[in-house]
């Protein structure tokens, strides 16, 4: 009979730990679907949650054991779902500067052409004359680097633009360093400030690019992701903080892909 009722006791307690460790898988599982920035927010207190987790739970006789190691592993196994699934986008948009035909995906993370014609605020940051979008975030130092997928697009200008430049009429052409494609030219172009549009062809047309910035070099690169080839590098002396730039008159989605977080798991011995 006491045997019995240890038994049950512990049983209990299993139960328990199966409980909280189950509602913290949920609990991650639902932060996974949540949108990039909010999973960067969240990680401190997700790390909390794991690591508060039990770990090295009570050995206990006879068919308990396996549950027992299943427990013990259910953390690391965590881990390695979160390494396979998390993701983030470097650059995000800035639905602020949008231009008014601009449509941004609900992430913020792609821009198309559309046809509509909402009511947006006419504020100072937003572009009034030609279909460009801008980064949430701007560097002053530092190596950067965004990867963009233009598809099928048939008209789109990727790169840089300072910051301080107003965003009204085309003024704000002088200040930007790009590499775009129009496909009625079949060409594309190199854009900076103080040299006439430089336009040249590939042999193939560009699907996803790299756009690389070395602001402390003063360089901004770009590279053909579908073959690891360097597509035009633009030099230049920044001075100033410096945005993402994103312009897009097609309908086809102009989008920024994600990058993979590397999760790393520590040994204690």
């Amino acid at each position: 009979m006491l045997k019995s009722q240890m038994m049950k006791r512990k049983i209990n307690e299993m139960e328990g730990r199966i409980s909280s460790l189950s509602q913290t898988i949920k609990n991650i599982e639902k932060l996974m679907k949540a949108e990039d920035f909010q999973i960067l927010q969240d990680f401190s207190s997700t790390e909390k949650l794991i690591k508060n987790s039990p770990v090295t739970p009570v050995k206990t006789p006879g068919a308990l054991i396996d549950v027992a190691k299943h427990l013990s592993n259910l953390t690391y196994t965590v881990w390695l779902k979160m390494q396979k699934n998390v993701q983030y986008t470097p650059v995000t948009l800035d639905p602020n500067t949008a231009a008014l035909h601009l449509r941004l995906s609900k992430d913020l993370t792609a821009a198309e052409y559309r046809h509509q014609n909402p009511a947006v605020p006419d504020n100072p940051e937003r572009f009034d004359k030609y279909l460009c979008v801008l980064g949430s975030e701007g560097f002053s130092s530092g190596t950067h680097c965004w990867d963009v997928q233009v598809g099928d697009g048939h008209d789109w200008e990727l790169g840089l633009i300072s910051e301080q430049v107003s965003r009204k009429g085309q003024d704000f052409m002088s200040s930007v360093w790009t590499l775009g494609f129009n496909i009625n030219s079949s060409k594309y172009w190199r854009r900076c400030p103080g040299e006439p549009v430089h336009c040249f062809s590939f042999g193939e047309k560009l699907q996803k690019i790299r756009v690389q910035l070395d602001w402390n070099r003063g360089k901004l690169t770009f590279i053909n992701l579908l073959n690891n080839t360097h597509l035009y590098t633009i030099t230049h002396t920044f001075t100033e903080r410096v945005l993402p730039y994103f312009c897009t008159g097609s309908d086809h989605p102009l989008k920024i892909l994600p990058v993979s977080v590397s999760v790393k798991i520590r040994t204690h011995t």
